[in-house]
């Protein structure tokens, strides 16, 4: 369990007398089973909580459940409750300071046995490597208007496009690889606006209109799967042994690689959404053969033709 579904948890559970676990596998952004777990962890810690299975079954934690809420401030409690957030991240959003309080005051106190806080063991850093501060649009600068539960009308700025007004339905904000993105509704279907890319904004006065059932985890965890799921477009190649590591790096899941082959090589299959994918294999110069399909072939002659007159 992270600490921060490990907090969200037991402000859940000491804020209500009950809830279920449908309820807390909702609000902490993960499945039935893993909160079943979860609570069985605190249970065996030493957490009072109760669990009913049945109709009127629910889950809820008896008096003595050992973090005093009552001491956090509404704005505290608020601020303990975003998970996932490193401390970069708390600061561009510009909650640093109140997030650190809560904390603070959460786990200032060593328990009866006198251990290390987990915070203390534990440090997070969701910056890409060598990535420079974002640019764009702050999410401290929005938030406001977010959580007024109002339509945004955005001006949003495509690579190779001109810019253009586009009014969106706001769920809230994801933070995912170093990067902040505005998860919303377009004409009600679910869209990710890189805040890098939002030049302007305004708030307009009628209030948001989010899809029956649909919450932020939800929509974001279906706009990110989305991302890493398998392309429509399978390219093979053949790529050298000692590269194989490197390219499983870049390229990440959508690279299947087989066994190795004794003449140094070994065949893989690259899942790609489109045919430009085929872009970062250039990467690997003549270290990696694209050999199908005959337009993926055909592409990366091309670009390769197109770099070699650059230079010439």
């Amino acid at each position: 369990m992270t600490p921060d579904r490990f907090f969200s948890l037991l402000l859940a559970l000491r804020t209500r007398p009950e809830t279920t676990v449908a309820a807390l596998a909702a609000e902490t952004g993960v499945s039935d089973r893993t909160v079943m777990r979860d609570l069985h962890w605190l249970r065996d810690a030493g957490f009072p909580v109760l669990m009913r299975r049945g109709k009127y079954g629910g889950v809820s934690m008896l008096p003595g459940g050992g973090l005093d809420s009552g001491r956090l401030t509404p704005g505290e409690r608020e601020h303990l409750a975003l998970t996932g957030l490193d401390v970069d991240q708390r600061r561009r959003l510009g909650v640093e300071q109140v997030s650190g309080r809560a904390l603070r005051k959460v786990t200032g106190a060593r328990g009866p046995d006198d251990l290390i806080a987990v915070g203390d063991l534990v440090v997070s850093d969701n910056r890409p490597w060598f990535g420079p501060e974002p640019a764009g649009t702050s999410p401290a600068a929005l938030i406001g208007d977010l959580r007024r539960g109002v339509r945004l009308r955005v001006r949003y700025e495509r690579e190779r496009e001109a810019a253009r007004w586009r009014t969106v339905d706001p769920y809230g904000l994801l933070a995912k690889g170093g990067r902040w993105y505005l998860v919303a509704d377009e004409e009600g279907r679910p869209r990710l606006l890189n805040l890098q890319r939002v030049a302007e904004w305004e708030p307009l006065r009628t209030a948001r209109r989010l899809r029956e059932g649909a919450g932020l985890a939800a929509v974001a965890a279906e706009l990110t799967s989305g991302w890493e799921s398998s392309g429509d477009l399978e390219v093979r190649l053949r790529v050298q042994e000692y590269q194989v590591e490197r390219a499983r790096r870049i390229l990440g899941s959508r690279l299947s690689v087989g066994e190795a082959e004794p003449d140094g090589w070994r065949s893989a299959v690259l899942r790609c959404r489109v045919l430009e994918d085929v872009r970062q294999l250039l990467a690997f110069g003549a270290t990696a053969t694209v050999t199908g399909p005959p337009e993926a072939v055909a592409r990366v002659k091309e670009l390769a033709r197109e770099i070699l007159d650059h230079y010439e």
